[in-house]
């Protein structure tokens, strides 16, 4: 009997993110999938589900996405797979974002992301941007948190910041001087600020749990 063909992860590449680790975190947890870095918009068409990751900034990160098109691939995908976006990803999906003077974003989801102001917090201590490190995230009922303890901590690199009133698709919430969305979600779509694939056991079940996810 032949064997049953590999279910197919694809992630997005247009240049700006940390494609390798994403890649090697889902091999880990999904060792019957076929992981691919991809910039074929048949090969993402093709597969079961989507990552779509991005660092850096949102004016370069959308210019490379609008070139090659990824727009409409991802515009498509939401529809029929899931599709999970990681730190810049999540903000490229938005309406806007304040980064670089002000920049157009895909629209996927409601809201606008603003830029961490320097301060200090609640206990007096220095608030310093970026906020980088390790943060408790509030969840909301979604089952890419299936095994994952509420508050369970998670590795955040970023400047800018979706704010809760901002959306009505928040699915996570942080807390960083304010109150931030950590995570959002709509129909097949689930989109994180954090980095799943630095953020250990936590990171690594939630990426398990994308694995397996079918959708709505």
């Amino acid at each position: 009997m032949a064997a049953a063909p590999r279910s197919t992860i694809a992630i997005l590449d247009y240049g700006m993110g940390n494609l390798h680790s994403v890649a090697n975190a889902l091999r880990t947890v999904a060792p019957a999938a076929e992981i691919v870095i991809t910039a074929d918009s048949a090969v993402a068409e093709r597969a079961e589900r989507l990552v779509f990751p991005g660092v850096g900034a949102i004016r370069d990160c959308m210019g490379e996405i609008l070139r090659l098109g990824f727009d409409q691939i991802l515009a498509k995908a939401v529809a029929e797979k899931p599709v999970l976006g990681i730190c810049v990803g999540m903000q490229a999906l938005m309406e806007q974002s304040a980064e670089n003077g002000g920049i157009d974003c895909l629209g996927m989801l409601p809201g606008r992301f603003e830029k961490f102001q320097v301060g200090v917090d609640e206990r007096g201590d220095k608030l310093k941007v970026p906020h980088m490190g390790w943060s408790q995230v509030e969840q909301a009922d979604h089952p890419l948190w299936q095994g994952i303890a509420n508050r369970e901590r998670f590795y955040f690199v970023h400047s800018y910041y979706l704010p809760l009133a901002a959306s009505d698709c928040v699915a996570g919430r942080c807390h960083y001087g304010v109150d931030f969305a950590a995570a959002v979600a709509a129909g097949n779509l689930f989109a994180v600020q954090f980095h799943p694939e630095k953020s250990a056991t936590a990171g690594l079940q939630l990426l398990a749990n994308f694995a397996s996810w079918q959708g709505v």
